[in-house]
């Protein structure tokens, strides 16, 4: 079916939840597929670099009633992708409550269907606080008289799910684990490519409520996600149940092994001692989908990590000023981001200069003995050490050697990203990206590491000093070289 012949095609679609995981994938499949988008979002401007030209953006609150009446005024379709887990307090009440003025606001429109992602669990057994708002919030939005699609859903795989990000962290850094009894219940993971196509293929549906449950074909425990995980990733890992660790024990140590989900982490656990499977195959019989089984659902996550990894704006888990939360950088996942930005008089063309001349005979602008030392390390190791140099003093392109890294991306007078080649206990990138700021241009510089396992971590922390020393230096002097190229600089 094509989309000129689906009923309200030319009206635009409302889409909650644009900034979130799942939201931010069927906001490019929408614009994609050419429907009229429009986002309500409580900050716009986080989301507006991230939307097509003809994509509205709304400011709106569902915890506000009357900030969503000109956010569904003429829509056809409303995407309920909200829920308030990450809250400080009663999440339960907030979803509630958000999903009440949400639903009177559509029906006050006439809004003519919602479709809402909700999760797998049956109501008869005594559902965790999270899943029993999930089913709740549907509920709510089905009492409005708006004919609500609801699919339910298990684990998504995908890089950057919750879920899946929390199984990748564990089994990345723990060589050894101790399980609780959570790790033996099953579940029924779907990829996240395969969620996005059951909420585009909802527009396709006629003019009624429904209740979908949607997974991959596979039903395993969460042991076997992470064994899976494991093998792909060619690392060998040993798994202990013990019937002892509690909720909260178990959620205090997510906390301390996932730094990331410390706040959501004893509400997520509190899910994971039900299963969550599909006991209703409708959805395969109404909607022309193959969802994919869990070994390919993490192939693709694997494939895909990087290149979605690359796509984040490190400014978006920075504090106002500019800092990291926490010691040691901000975590995505089990990835460590340290970023820090220099704001320079001059303009972006004059800012980039300096950054793309970097290495080879111009050096690395600060502690080059340092950096030779570390080549020579590098070389005794058997890794690539400095003796590479780059092709060009003063041009880049994709592909090529520069000293120990090689040229991952470049934009020009934008970005330029370095993948490390150097023997190292995991992963590293050195990114730079300049924009254009008020009076000038600011220039932040970002080094992401990915550990292979503790090893990885020991090596980061133990020589996070001496790398945020080498990397203060390194952009107080590219900023100082900018500067040469126009006027004075102010580092941040």
């Amino acid at each position: 079916m094509t989309n000129q012949l689906i009923p309200g095609h030319a009206d635009p679609i409302l889409l909650t939840g644009a900034t979130g995981y799942i939201g931010g994938r069927l906001l490019q499949a929408l614009e994609h597929s050419g429907y009229r988008v429009r986002c309500l979002a409580r900050r716009p401007e986080a989301l507006r670099t991230r939307v097509a030209s003809a994509t509205e953006i709304v400011k709106g609150d569902c915890l506000d009633p009357a900030s969503l009446e000109p956010a569904m005024h003429g829509v056809y379709t409303a995407y309920y992708l909200v829920h308030s887990m990450g809250s400080v307090g009663r999440f339960e009440e907030e979803d509630r409550i958000a999903a009440q003025n949400f639903a009177k606001a559509a029906k006050a429109a006439g809004v003519r269907r919602i479709v809402y992602l909700g999760g797998l669990g049956e109501d008869r057994e005594e559902l965790s606080a999270h899943l029993r708002s999930r089913h709740e919030v549907a509920d709510v939005l089905r009492s409005s008289g708006v004919p609500t699609v609801e699919f339910r859903a298990s684990i998504v795989i995908g890089s950057g799910s919750l879920s899946f990000e929390m199984i990748r962290a564990l089994v990345q850094r723990l060589p050894v684990m101790i399980c609780p009894r959570w790790v033996s219940v099953k579940a029924q993971p779907i990829a996240v490519e395969d969620v996005v196509a059951y909420l585009m293929a909802a527009l396709q549906l006629p003019e009624e409520g429904a209740v979908f449950e949607i997974g991959g074909t596979d039903q395993v425990s969460y042991g076997d996600i992470m064994r899976e995980y494991a093998r792909q990733c060619g690392l060998r890992r040993w798994m202990i149940s013990v019937p002892v660790l509690t909720p909260r024990l178990s959620s205090l140590w997510l906390a301390l092994v996932t730094p990331l989900y410390a706040r959501v982490g004893r509400k997520l656990i509190d899910s994971l001692k039900n299963q969550t499977l599909v006991t209703d195959t409708a959805a395969l019989a109404v909607f022309p989908l193959k969802p994919r089984g869990m070994p390919e659902a993490i192939a693709r996550a694997l494939i895909n990590e990087d290149r979605e990894f690359a796509q984040t704006r490190w400014s978006d888990a920075l504090s106002p000023a500019g800092q990291p939360r926490s010691w040691g950088g901000v975590h995505f996942g089990t990835r460590i981001v340290d970023s820090r930005q220099a704001v320079v008089p001059v303009a972006v063309e004059q800012a980039f200069k300096p950054i793309v001349r970097i290495g080879g005979s111009t050096g690395w602008y600060f502690g080059n003995l340092l950096w030779r030392l570390r080549g020579v390390l590098d070389l005794l190791v058997g890794g690539v050490g400095l003796r590479r140099g780059r092709r060009d003093p003063k041009h880049l392109q994709v592909g090529e050697t520069l000293d120990c890294w090689r040229v991952e991306a470049i934009d020009p007078h934008r970005r330029l990203r370095l993948a490390a080649e150097m023997k190292l206990p995991g992963r590293a990138w050195l990114q730079f990206d300049v924009e254009p700021a008020q009076g000038g241009s600011v220039i932040r510089q970002t080094a992401i590491f990915d550990p292979a396992g503790l090893a990885g971590l020991g090596y980061w922390y133990l020589l996070y000093p001496v790398h945020k020393w080498m990397f203060n230096g390194m952009l107080q002097a590219i900023a100082k070289a900018a500067v040469h190229e126009g006027r004075g600089a102010v580092v941040a």
